[in-house]
């Protein structure tokens, strides 16, 4: 490939910053009657699906022989070698409530691996972005996770199940252990924003389940850019499609995944 990941990468942030824009003021003039229902809890609008015909087309022409795995589904092409993971907007139901933590999250599959990642949170006007070889960055500064190396001392944070109670019983046991045992826990409600922070340092470990590709793509990659580290809720690498991940600075690793999975298995 001609174009350097670097060069995608930085292509890409600037992309999701013009989106990033659109959505800001579309918000402005945004109303009920303007959402859709495509299942329980789980909420769209003309605002998340033009968003994502923008970023499809323009990752186009940015890398013709893409295809894309996309939250609305805009696009069904299929590339044989890359091909983008796409959430044109992490945090639906909070930018339909006026909350202003929302974003957009673009990631890049080369084959089965992630070669960048970017996360533009709109409402702070914050870009992190990674590329393969490199180092993390927001706005253009390096970040890297947390130094913390005791739960007592750490800050996390989680998401709410909306459509899947399975394992409610189980997840209000872990969150009543998180909020006895650590410094506190933060439920933002856009996952790709949470990964992020991990990755810059201000939580210090997150952990969800139900969650799909385009969640978790390109936070996870920049965490793991930033110097952490990224599992299942098992241990393993099956964090992408499987729906559960841990993600931490890589010294609190081994007691979240294993608190985790101690609840959630």
């Amino acid at each position: 490939m001609e174009t350097t990941y670097q060069q995608l990468t930085l292509a890409t942030c600037e992309i999701a910053r013009e989106v990033g824009k659109f959505m800001a003021e579309e918000r402005k003039n945004f109303n009920a009657s303007m959402i859709e229902t495509k299942g329980l809890h789980d909420l769209v609008s003309y605002v998340d699906k033009e968003s994502e015909k923008r970023i499809i087309r323009q990752l186009s022409e940015l890398l013709p022989e893409s295809g894309f795995i996309a939250e609305e589904g805009t696009s069904d092409k299929h590339g044989e070698r890359y091909n983008w993971v796409i959430d044109p907007l992490d945090g639906t139901t909070n930018f339909i409530q006026g909350v202003p933590i929302y974003a957009v999250s673009i990631g890049l599959l080369d084959r089965d691996e992630l070669v960048l990642g970017v996360v533009y949170e709109v409402g702070r006007d914050e870009c992190f972005y990674a590329w393969k070889g490199g180092e993390a960055y927001l706005n253009g500064k390096t970040i890297r996770v947390s130094t913390t190396t005791m739960i007592s001392d750490a800050l996390l944070a989680t998401g709410f199940p909306y459509s899947n109670f399975a394992q409610l019983d189980n997840y209000l046991a872990l969150l009543k252990w998180s909020m006895t045992e650590a410094r506190g826990v933060r439920r933002l409600g856009s996952a790709a924003t949470d990964l992020v922070y991990v990755a810059c340092g201000r939580f210090d470990a997150f952990f969800e389940y139900d969650l799909k590709p385009w969640d978790v793509a390109a936070g996870a990659f920049i965490v793991q850019q930033a110097g952490g580290s990224i599992v299942d809720f098992s241990g393993g690498k099956n964090y992408l499609f499987g729906g559960e991940i841990v993600a931490s600075n890589p010294s609190l690793l081994m007691i979240m995944q294993g608190k985790v999975a101690a609840f959630m298995q």
